[in-house]
């Protein structure tokens, strides 16, 4: 698919380049730069290219830690240890797709082959590894990478730290996150004007329009805290569309790209979090995510820690209480025992707990672990 803008683009694109090929160049440039740092609009007037296109460029190689914005006002990139291996061959969106052969006998076009089943574990961007779990009769990371392929949007949702970035960053090489909150606005998704050191104003546009044009997932994380008018700018990108338009770049159309998809985060229960019904109407399926105890107990967590999470979580079921150790507690308790010990782990427990939740909080705590445990604090001089 292609994009269109309202009059003409600066710099004035040439012929259009190979998938990849404006990163594989935009990093040369980079590179060639190191360790000075450059603005969009300098390599877009170097290359010939519009401000715009090389500002996607941009946005998709500090996805991919191939370059790294060094400054916003103006903004300005330089290289990292990547740059230069991003510079020497294009790298192709390999989740593109392009017509099968017609078969021989029926003369009807074949049928892509679905995503492999994936069972081992998957390393996500940070290299910790992220283990599958089942999800209707496949790993969660097939059933994802699966969605993706027929462009179901996925809306995972869950208590905090149960896992669901972590399983759309091990199904989704190629991500690209929108993190929310109550002060998200559109220009966080599709772009602002930025100025230039010349004076000049140039649009960059966001990860919205990146994913779009790459043809890349979108994790829109914590979704239901952002604004429902804010959130409506992708609405368009994610129905039989697949476009929209750019009010403040002068009414710029955007296509997706084939690959194009967006799932996103929810935490019910959350202050703040709302599930409007034109959200949820737009995700056509929704995962919830537990926390994971079978694979707390492989990672070599405390049983006491463990049985104390599950507990808390039962009453949490029943409107008891509000909060209770999920996966990631449970790794951080592990990691703080290794440090400071199992009573300093168990203290932490009751220390984060909120305060409405704290005294149930600390009874299950020293009801597994002593009636010493208290929250970490600093105690006289040492």
């Amino acid at each position: 698919m292609t994009t269109t803008t309202n009059g003409p683009a600066s710099g004035g694109d040439t012929a259009r380049l190979p998938n990849g090929e404006l990163r594989r160049i935009v990093a040369e440039q980079l590179a060639a730069q190191h360790p000075n740092t450059i603005t969009p609009g300098m390599i877009a007037q170097k290359l010939g290219r519009s401000s715009g296109a090389v500002g996607n460029a941009l946005a998709t190689l500090e996805t991919r830690g191939e370059a790294e914005k060094a400054g916003t006002s103006p903004v300005i990139y330089r290289a990292t240890d990547k740059t230069t291996t991003a510079a020497q061959a294009a790298t192709v969106n390999q989740r593109t797709t392009t017509p099968a052969s017609p078969t021989r006998s029926t003369g009807t076009t074949a049928k892509p082959k679905p995503a492999a089943l994936v069972t081992s574990p998957v390393a996500r961007p940070n290299g910790q590894m992220y283990h599958p779990r089942k999800l209707s009769g496949l790993s969660d990371v097939t059933a994802l990478r699966r969605l993706r392929e027929k462009n179901v949007p996925a809306l995972m949702y869950g208590p905090p730290g149960t896992g669901k970035t972590s399983v759309i960053e091990a199904a989704f090489s190629d991500l690209i996150t929108v993190p929310g909150d109550g002060d998200t606005t559109v220009a966080d998704f599709v772009g602002e004007y930025t100025q230039t050191p010349d004076g000049r104003y140039e649009f960059i546009h966001g990860p919205l329009v990146t994913a779009m044009r790459t043809g890349s997932a979108l994790f829109i994380d914590d979704a239901t805290l952002i604004p429902p008018s804010v959130l409506a700018v992708v609405y368009p990108a994610m129905d039989g569309r697949r476009r929209i338009v750019i009010k403040a770049n002068g009414g710029e159309t955007v296509d997706a790209a084939p690959g194009f998809y967006v799932v996103a985060g929810h935490n019910p229960g959350v202050h703040g979090a709302i599930l409007t019904e034109a959200l949820s109407s737009r995700f056509s399926v929704q995962i919830q995510v537990p926390t994971d105890y079978d694979l707390a107990t492989g990672l070599g967590i405390d049983p006491k820690a463990i049985r104390i999470a599950r507990h808390l979580s039962a009453r949490q079921d029943k409107g008891e209480i509000g909060w209770a150790p999920q996966l990631r507690e449970l790794i951080a308790f592990g990691r703080i025992a290794d440090v400071l010990g199992v009573a300093a782990a168990a203290g932490n427990l009751v220390g984060i707990a909120p305060d409405e939740d704290r005294e149930i909080v600390t009874e299950a705590v020293r009801n597994t672990f002593g009636t010493n445990v208290t929250p970490l604090a600093l105690g006289t001089r040492y």
